[in-house]
């Protein structure tokens, strides 16, 4: 982990547990919300709580809960809010969305996810950067924009789609089952990984015999990324059965 992230998530679990208050820190890489959940599970008066505005979120901030305060009674609208950019007469991508509000100074985790639909953009961002953004977000490269707060509930959640499959593997390594995934040849895939092209829970992944949980995400760069769903029982080849669901 990044010494200033550990440095700073030690600092809010310790104010949450010394003041009894929830903290929190700005918007996480999926990589970042990994490695500080690996880290949290080593408190034990606080609970570590991440949201990045809804459950389809893949930025999200890490949110340390005190004693007194249940998971369900986290209400993220009282720490995360949104803001609708709409366009008017093109249609900026997300790329275009992301960089003018950079270019107002926002700095990458003050916001969250940018949700392009149609012809706006539903950016979730820390209620410190909402008026800069309903002010001073107007243009999206050479397109106009019109931007307002609107609530949580009103940003419109996307559906994903996955293919799902079901494959053996005779081991629970990460080639085997990155092969089994993406159709590919255990060497073929031990090759990728080894070239660098892999990502165990969004983390780079050199080692072609890494362990492979239930839950755990792989991608393989040129051919897509998924997670294992479930670990099923053994057939009569002594292979493991495994679930997977392929992002498309």
């Amino acid at each position: 982990m990044d010494k200033d992230l550990e440095k700073r998530i030690e600092e809010l679990s310790a104010r949450c547990e010394r003041n009894s208050v929830v903290t929190s820190t700005g918007f996480l890489t999926m990589a970042e919300q990994m490695e500080v959940s690996a880290w949290a599970n080593r408190l034990t008066d606080v609970a570590l709580h991440l949201d990045g505005g809804d459950e389809l979120c893949e930025r999200k901030c890490a949110f340390f809960l005190p004693y007194w305060m249940e998971e369900a009674d986290f209400d993220p609208a009282e720490y995360i809010h949104a803001v609708k950019a709409t366009a008017f007469f093109g249609t900026p991508s997300h790329r275009d969305y992301m960089g003018a509000a950079l270019a107002l100074g926002i700095r990458r985790e003050w916001i969250g996810d940018f949700r392009v639909v149609d012809d706006a953009a539903y950016i979730f961002c820390l209620p410190t950067v909402e008026k800069l953004l309903t002010d001073e977000l107007t243009q999206a490269g050479r397109v106009s924009l019109k931007t307002a707060s609107i609530p949580l509930s009103e940003v419109p959640k996307p559906e994903r789609k996955v293919k799902k499959l079901t494959f053996t593997v005779k081991s629970l390594r990460l080639d085997a089952v990155a092969g089994g995934m993406f159709g590919l040849s255990r060497t073929a895939a031990s090759e990728l990984i080894r070239a660098g092209a892999a990502t165990l829970n969004y983390v780079q992944c050199l080692h072609v015999d890494a362990p492979i949980h239930e839950g755990d995400v792989i991608s393989l760069r040129g051919w897509g990324k998924g997670a294992v769903t479930s670990l099923g029982g053994q057939s009569r080849k002594d292979r493991t059965f495994l679930e997977a669901e392929i992002y498309l």
